[in-house]
């Protein structure tokens, strides 16, 4: 199985990673983290992004805040799946790193989540995954049932609360 690189602009960005990770845990994809920062290591970045292919990973996933331009700097030097994480923060709450995770150039696409959604992120690349993947795909239509039940059961048991 191909892996899912992962990309954080920053170690305050570990919350919402934590909760990709904790995903991709469950639906047994393996991974990788590392911190490198559009602006203050460009060239590991690069260099993540360029050689992503040769090194087994088949989806990455760039989470940064504020300007947020680490997804679009790894989906310019990479041609596999970027999915972009735009992260709460700074005088916009996040609102300037939506913008600047969602408005890519022709040519250079980045799926993008909503703001802090580590886990959607995971989702979306363990689906891109499980195109070529059977056991993965049973995996997420498994979730997607037992996700589907959990608020059934809540649906059956509201009118007792209330």
């Amino acid at each position: 199985m191909k892996k899912v690189g992962i990309i954080m602009g920053s170690d305050s960005d570990l919350p919402i990673i934590q909760k990709a990770t904790d995903m991709l845990k469950s639906l047994e994809i393996p991974f990788e983290v590392h911190i490198y920062s559009a602006h203050r290591t460009p060239v590991e970045a690069r260099d993540f992004a360029l050689n992503a292919r040769e090194n087994g990973f088949g989806v990455l996933i760039a989470a940064a805040g504020m300007a947020a331009h680490l997804a679009g700097a790894i989906a310019a030097n990479t041609t596999l799946p970027v999915i972009g994480i735009p992260c709460k923060g700074g005088m916009m709450d996040g609102l300037d790193a939506l913008l600047s995770t969602v408005q890519m150039p022709t040519g250079i696409p980045v799926a993008t989540v909503a703001l802090n959604g580590g886990a959607n992120a995971a989702l979306l690349a363990a689906q891109i995954l499980a195109v070529s993947d059977a056991d993965l795909a049973a995996k997420l239509d498994a979730k997607r049932k037992n996700d589907a039940d959990v608020v059934l059961k809540k649906d059956a048991g509201v009118m007792d609360r209330l």
